[in-house]
């Protein structure tokens, strides 16, 4: 686990829409965020200010803050230096620094500002990601790296504010890492044991014990 997560930046945005010329066809998102200063209230399904477009697949209770490590970045400008790639490019809510995919589990409790957040599931990418940055492959390319963040349900409403830590304070299944859970996931072929595992952790989104369990 790393010694400090620092709370770099937090983004909210609103539902945009995008037109896809290729396509000939609008699409919705607030996959466009903005960083915002200041304390920021965290609610049960949401930051305050911040909406989703799609409420099948994103928002609600198990996903109710996106969190993206910051470390990443520097790895997609290796990759896709066209983009300047900065805080909330990702439409994350939270850009954390000093922590990755291996140093984070699911079921992980964190006190930060007045809020105590869970982690519930990796964030899975979708074609929406691709089309903000006009990167064909890129979705594609966060599940292959396994670089995807993840989200959190609120334990706890409060307030945070960027520049605060985070602390764990509770961790329930060191062995259910974020990137352990990708590699399940997105296994081929299926590894049924360990979806079987993964699936019967209780702390687990229910979209995704749903799945594993299919």
């Amino acid at each position: 686990m790393a010694d400090t997560i620092l709370l770099r930046s937090i983004q909210i945005g609103s539902p945009r829409v995008f037109h896809d010329a290729e396509k000939q066809k609008d699409w919705t998102s607030a996959i466009i965020k903005h960083a915002i200063d200041g304390p920021v209230r965290v609610g049960l399904t949401n930051l305050d200010g911040d909406q989703q477009s799609d409420l099948v697949h994103h928002g609600g209770r198990d996903k109710a803050v996106l969190a993206y490590p910051h470390d990443h970045y520097s790895i997609w400008a290796d990759e896709f230096p066209q983009i300047d790639w900065q805080d909330g490019a990702f439409g994350e809510n939270l850009t954390l620094a000093g922590v990755n995919g291996a140093d984070v589990c699911v079921g992980d409790i964190f006190e930060v500002g007045t809020c105590v957040l869970q982690i519930s599931q990796p964030r899975q990418p979708c074609w929406k990601l691709s089309k903000r940055w006009g990167i064909p492959k890129l979705a594609v390319r966060v599940q292959q790296t396994r670089m995807t963040g993840w989200y959190l349900r609120v334990l706890e409403q409060g307030e945070i504010e960027a520049g605060q830590k985070m602390t764990l304070t509770e961790r329930l299944h060191p062995e259910f890492t974020i990137d352990f859970a990708n590699e399940v996931m997105f296994a081929k072929p299926r590894r049924r044991e360990d979806d079987r595992r993964l699936a019967a952790c209780p702390e687990l989104s229910d979209s995704w014990r749903e799945t594993l369990d299919r």
